[in-house]
């Protein structure tokens, strides 16, 4: 088996919440602590999260054990760029890790056994990118083996490892585990997915 690390990107500035994102809460856990509990679970200690805007303050505030944080110092130039810092972070310090499996701090509902089926058919297939299937798209969570690596690392803007992925589509294979892939962008977002949850 391959050494997978997993890459929770935080860095964002939260422009169209009107507060700190990954700080806010849902049952009492911040947004972040979530996500960074599920990965743990998974990956008790190859998880790294990339943090950017109000960095300081949201290292203060996480519960989370046992994190590995990378600061990207230049988070304002998207999410691109915080693939590419963890990855060179990752390299710099010769963690030696052959496989990235990339989650975004904002997608509450992920379960864990989706993240585990993703690593299943990763074992299956280690030479394709696991993404999960938007419909129209592919996007994170995904896995990337490590010969993607170099183009993870000339990705730009906000456009993260969409582009790459659906440019890709012979590469690229989906876990059939139906999950909840919604994201928390702004205060109506969260707004509205309490009230889901607390039906």
């Amino acid at each position: 088996m391959k050494n997978i690390a997993v890459l929770v990107l935080a860095a964002g500035k939260s422009s169209r919440m009107k507060a700190i994102k990954q700080l806010v809460k849902i049952n009492g856990k911040t947004l972040l602590d979530i996500t960074l509990e599920k990965a743990k679970s998974v990956f008790p200690n190859d998880v790294f999260c990339v943090l950017g805007g109000n960095s300081d303050k949201i290292k203060n505030e996480i519960t989370t054990k046992n994190i590995t944080f990378i600061n990207n110092a230049g988070f304002k130039r998207g999410l691109s760029s915080s693939i590419v810092t963890g990855i060179e972070f990752l390299k710099k310090n010769n963690f030696n890790y052959n496989v990235i499996f990339i989650l975004l701090a904002d997608q509450p509902c992920i379960e864990i056994e989706y993240l585990k089926s993703m690593v299943r058919l990763y074992k299956e297939s280690p030479s394709k990118i696991v993404a999960s299937n938007y419909k129209t798209k592919y996007g994170v969570p995904a896995i990337f083996p490590e010969k993607f690596f170099s183009e993870l690392l000339l990705i730009e803007e906000d456009k993260g490892a969409k582009e790459l992925m659906n440019n890709k589509n012979n590469d690229v294979i989906c876990s059939e585990f139906k999950t909840n892939l919604i994201d928390i962008d702004t205060e109506e977002d969260l707004i509205l997915f309490k009230k889901s949850i607390s039906k």
